[in-house]
């Protein structure tokens, strides 16, 4: 069920970019994941012309994150691109942020606010191809759902899969190969455009061998196959 999708050359792209590997205490405590986001913000804001809001670590509460995607998606028009990046633990149906769970339906609702009808989530999160089977929305009065307007879920990992990372890198595997993605690898036939398929086909494939196929991205949701993801420069 996909349906063609166009940006105009006007689009401006609303990133929120949440990244945590200080959780409270030790135990759980990650390696990259505040990087993972710092990366992807700076992908944005030097290839698109971007508004971007990154948050990390005991920052990242899930009132604060709320906050800024409130605050941020509200401004967007119609032909511009919502970006949600998150990088951290996860649960089947939920991010962790520095306090608790932030539940998938809080951030589709935000989405769900904004004029956009061009939307994105990238997660690097275990389990977060969970996300892709979550129908229900907590705003049913405007009947607000995924077939009502553009979405592009890119998510690390299936849903009863953890997602990787690896001390010698700067980045997890996902977003690793995300970045190099959106920076010109998976722009095959060089015309400076990022695709939906070009990117999927770019990050699944190295993020699997660099797994022994351990690790597999999944992408869904209702857009184009050639819709336009980013455009890029050097």
């Amino acid at each position: 069920m996909l349906c063609a999708v166009s940006h105009t050359a006007q689009s401006r792209v609303f990133l929120v970019a949440v990244g945590l590997s200080d959780y409270p205490g030790t135990v759980n405590d990650l390696n990259l994941c505040d990087n993972d986001a710092r990366t992807i913000n700076w992908v944005y804001k030097k290839n698109q012309d971007a508004i971007t809001r990154v948050i990390t670590n005991s920052n990242a509460t899930v009132g604060a994150v709320t906050r800024l995607m409130d605050e941020l998606y509200t401004q967007a028009q119609e032909d511009d691109i919502l970006v949600f990046f998150f990088s951290g633990h996860g649960i089947p149906g939920a991010f962790m942020c520095y306090d608790g769970k932030l539940d998938y339906d809080i951030v589709r609702n935000s989405m769900a606010k904004s004029k956009s009808r061009h939307k994105m989530i990238f997660a690097d999160a275990c389990f977060s191809g969970k996300m892709r089977q979550e129908n229900s929305y907590s705003n049913n009065q405007n009947q607000n759902n995924y077939a009502s307007f553009d979405v592009m879920l890119f998510l690390s990992s299936r849903n009863d899969e953890v997602s990787r990372e690896r001390r010698d890198m700067k980045n997890g595997l996902f977003t690793a190969y995300l970045q190099r993605g959106l920076r010109g690898g998976a722009d095959y036939n060089k015309d400076r455009r990022i695709t939906a398929k070009e990117l999927f086909q770019f990050v699944s494939n190295g993020v699997r061998k660099m797994t022994r196929d351990q690790q597999h991205p999944v992408m869904w949701g209702k857009f184009s196959d050639d819709m336009t993801v980013l455009n890029w420069q050097k």
